[in-house]
């Protein structure tokens, strides 16, 4: 079985670049990853190696390998660094939906960065995969990330009881999704 040969999408907004994370990129994801506050509701404990870097960014090729998913590295477009991820995964085409997850520098929260990300990557999973729905699991506690998604038109539709268990506890998780006809209304 061949690779996809298809480009990897670059999208640019007023003030990003969301491209393709590269192993180039390992020390740049580490630092953010290595950060508790970032990693509170991410699931995974907070990195202590670049090699565990490297492993997410692995992650990343195999869901793209796979079409289960894809993950853009959120840069400034003045600087190619690396300072959070914005993507889809558990894409499942047939149904026409998929997940997105995303996550942000804290040296950089508060500047609208996320929420700049978040559209375009949504616009682009509306436009490009003819998605229907996009949906957002999120943990009770985490008030920005259930701000953010409410902002760009999610619909918060319930909650899904010790739906994961991370960390070594059972997680609670609301569902929130965004149709493509709600999306277009917000433009």
């Amino acid at each position: 079985m061949t690779k996809n040969l298809v480009p990897f999408p670059i999208i640019e907004t007023n003030r990003l670049v969301l491209r393709k994370i590269n192993i180039s990129d390992a020390n740049s994801i580490f630092r953010y990853l290595s950060d508790k506050e970032v990693m509170k509701y991410y699931g995974l404990a907070p990195f202590e190696t670049v090699d565990e870097a490297l492993s997410e960014i692995a992650w990343y090729q195999s869901i793209l390998d796979n079409k289960k998913g894809i993950r853009w590295g959120i840069t400034l477009k003045e600087e190619d660094v690396v300072i959070g991820s914005c993507g889809f995964l558990n894409m499942v085409p047939e149904h026409h939906r998929t997940e997105i997850g995303y996550e942000l520098s804290s040296s950089y929260w508060g500047k609208g960065i996320a929420s700049e990300a978040l559209h375009a990557v949504i616009s682009y999973g509306f436009e490009c995969f003819n998605l229907q729905r996009i949906e957002a699991l999120i943990e009770p506690p985490n008030i920005p990330s259930l701000k953010l998604v409410e902002k760009q038109g999610f619909i918060r539709e319930g909650l899904l009881r010790n739906y994961e268990f991370t960390g070594g506890k059972f997680d609670d998780l609301y569902m929130y999704s965004l149709l493509k006809q709600d999306f277009v209304e917000l433009k």
